[in-house]
């Protein structure tokens, strides 16, 4: 069982949890919950956004995919295209845990028409998922966005997530080729950001060097480098950061070169990525 699946367990043994919202203005397209242990009920409706649910925890039966109402068991996931009539609810006297997630409509279109083989306003039929591997990203993609992770972290997740389940279910594009084509194609920007380690760098700045779309970039990154785009600077601004302190620079001096939003914020990452506090490690 994959750390992802056992978050997800625990948090459907733990009693009274009711459920949990997260949402943030800078990311206006994307908004989430988790609900413990629920005996709530819906009538079937209908969303304008796009909408994925995850089963945690219990059965349920779920209305609105063809061919009729299909039982969901934990691991099952649920992806309803917008204004689609639908209703999920727990079986007969008993209580079950899912996640759900929201997307705009418009921001999905704008990602998807990035890397899409076919256009985009195809009728997408509602897909009811058993995919393991599916199933622990979406969690993963939940951790992170309740997490306290940076906005862009967040939404890189989203978009490899999106990207991950259109390659899953065939949907308009394609997955990645040969490695060392890609790693040639992600140079530019590789070599774009060792020049400029200290300015921040926008996934659409990085795909517009490779001619990649956003999540053709984090996945190309993460073949080469084994990291996202946004790791891979901050990561590289720590290496610069250990150089700078070796040149005898000062915490405040290092911390405000290099873009952090001050020295506490500096000292947070520094130490996530090395593993010690830079005061210890300028000794």
């Amino acid at each position: 069982m994959t750390r992802a699946m056992v978050r997800a367990a625990e948090r459907n043994t733990q009693p009274n949890q009711g459920q949990n919202f997260w949402h943030d203005p800078a990311l206006p397209f994307v908004e989430t919950r988790r609900a413990c242990h629920s005996r709530a009920c819906y009538k079937p409706h209908a969303h304008p956004t796009f909408s994925i649910g995850a089963v945690d925890g219990g059965t349920s039966v779920f209305a609105g995919a063809e061919g009729g109402p299909v039982a969901l068991r934990p691991g099952s996931l649920v992806f309803v295209p917008a204004e689609r009539v639908h209703a999920c609810n727990p079986a007969p006297d008993s209580a079950w845990s899912y996640q759900m997630l929201h997307l705009d409509v418009a921001w999905l279109r704008m990602v998807r028409e990035e890397y899409a083989n076919e256009p985009s306003q195809k009728l997408e039929p509602v897909r009811v998922v058993s995919d393991a591997v599916l199933y622990v990203q979406f969690c993963t993609l939940n951790d992170v966005l309740f997490s306290a992770a940076p906005t862009d972290e967040k939404e890189a997740a989203l978009i490899e997530f999106v990207g991950d389940y259109d390659v899953s279910q065939s949907v308009w594009v394609e997955p990645i080729s040969d490695t060392s084509v890609v790693a040639k194609k992600i140079q530019p920007a590789l070599e774009y950001l060792r020049n400029v380690p200290t300015t921040k760098v926008s996934l659409v700045e990085l795909a517009s060097l490779t001619n990649m779309s956003r999540y053709q970039l984090i996945r190309a990154f993460r073949t080469v480098t084994g990291m996202t785009p946004h790791i891979w600077q901050l990561n590289l601004r720590i290496n610069v950061a250990r150089s700078l302190m070796h040149q005898g620079d000062s915490l405040a001096e290092v911390a405000h070169h290099l873009g952090f939003a001050d020295q506490a914020h500096f000292q947070r990452v520094f130490k996530a990525y090395t593993g010690v506090t830079p005061g210890s490690y300028k000794g």
